[in-house]
């Protein structure tokens, strides 16, 4: 039993960016906790004023590389609600898909790669790989399949450049759609033995808290309206009411609450509020996974992600066998003074933009909440139990259990991976 120790993990391993996690152990009890996001501040809310609207969109989009379909989707909403633009039902159909392109790339790259190794006790995937070629095989096969349906949409698999303000500057083949199609199809199989491991999986760290989701009528991550599991539903333009923000003076990111309280968002919070939403082939093929939700345990997020990927191919191996895609023009606007706001949920969670314009049509004040600082709190908490719970353990298992449950959140500090250092004082 350890009474009192310093932990310091400098470069949290296998997330997204830059993290450190400074803990301290008193008379066996955590005395302090502290996550501090380490990139430095690149200021996107003062850099974005004074732009033209037309440029904000992809500006934005450079927050981040992996989740830059989001921000670019959150972007536009937010500027077509400003403008009063109305958009067609395809282009809202083709901006489902690029969601669905995303959270398939998105959660195979974070299930695959990152919080695979911890389930099978390995420090890489280039160690499955070695001992199992075959699931290193499926996890390219599944995440080629997402980067595939996002370049057919979006013309790129990160920071997409034919989806605009209003429209789509260029809509799919048939031929193109066929060739996705088929990746769509092959993928779905690998999914049930990513399902299966995830499922198998004896991690578990349950805690009771506030989950919050954009809870979308067909489960496509893009419209909706914005429920928590304290039974609070709002329109999404109302969500910044409902939160606020908390400065944490030891980390270059702030953090947020929900009605006061910390509270988590990402795929468990989507499956936890909205499940009955999935594709009827994701329910009845998934049916056996989706008996483990609700949940608390913040290890099932990752099922939670691979039930998502599963649903993802689902919808849209429908969408692109039945629709016929057709040349549009993109509707006339006025340029005019407005605000908007866009959510969407992002892999990690809910993403939130709020854009203000001048009669000029150039930024007056833009504010973004992201996930990750929307879970920091609740993750901190945890990291504190997670800890108290486990000081009879070694040092070594102690700082392997932290970092996976960090690991657990899929937490995008920023888009960079480190190995691990680590200090015992």
């Amino acid at each position: 039993m350890h009474h009192g120790f310093d932990l310091s993990i400098e470069g949290i391993s296998k997330t997204e960016g830059h993290a450190n996690l400074i803990i301290k152990v008193r008379n066996k009890k955590v005395k302090d906790v502290k996550l501090k996001v380490s990139e430095n501040k690149r200021f996107f809310t003062q850099a974005v004023r004074g732009k033209r609207f037309s440029e904000v969109p992809f500006f934005l989009s450079r927050i981040c590389g992996t989740c830059s379909i989001a921000h670019v989707l959150a972007s536009i909403e937010a500027i077509e609600r400003a403008l009063n633009i109305r958009v067609s039902d395809q282009t809202i159909i083709l901006r489902k898909l690029m969601m669905f392109g995303l959270m398939i790339r998105d959660h195979a790259m974070h299930l695959y790669f990152l919080s695979l190794p911890d389930i099978l006790g390995k420090d890489s995937i280039l160690e499955v790989g070695e001992e199992n070629p075959q699931i290193l095989k499926e996890a390219f096969e599944v995440k080629k399949a997402g980067n595939s349906l996002c370049k057919l949409i979006g013309g790129r698999a990160i920071h997409p450049h034919f989806s605009t303000i209003g429209g789509f500057l260029k809509i799919p083949e048939r031929s193109e759609i066929r060739e996705v199609l088929n990746e769509l199809k092959n993928a779905r199989d690998k999914v049930f033995n990513l399902l299966e491991i995830f499922y198998n999986s004896d991690l578990e760290f349950s805690r009771e808290t506030v989950y919050v989701a954009l809870c979308t009528p067909s489960f496509n991550f893009l419209e909706g309206e914005i429920r928590s599991s304290e039974g609070i539903t709002i329109p999404e333009e109302e969500y910044w009411n409902f939160v606020n923000r908390v400065v944490i003076p030891y980390s270059q990111s702030t953090a947020f609450q929900f009605t006061g309280k910390p509270y988590r968002v990402g795929a468990l919070a989507r499956i936890n509020l909205n499940s009955i939403a999935l594709d009827e082939d994701t329910k009845k093929d998934g049916k056996k996974y989706l008996r483990k939700f609700p949940s608390h345990n913040i290890f099932d997020n990752n099922l939670a992600q691979a039930i998502e990927i599963l649903h993802s191919i689902d919808a849209s191996i429908k969408i692109l066998e039945s629709y016929e895609f057709k040349k549009e023009s993109i509707p006339k606007f006025e340029v005019k003074e407005g605000h908007g706001v866009g959510v969407v949920e992002a892999p990690r969670g809910t993403l939130y933009h709020m854009i203000y314009l001048d009669k000029e049509g150039k930024v007056k004040f833009g504010n973004l909440v992201i996930p990750t600082a929307q879970n920091q709190i609740q993750m901190e908490l945890d990291i504190r139990d997670l800890v108290e719970e486990n000081l009879d353990k070694s040092k070594h298992e102690i700082q392997h259990l932290v970092e996976m449950l960090i690991r657990a959140y899929d937490p995008c500090f920023s888009c960079a991976s480190h190995f691990l250092k680590i200090k015992w004082i």
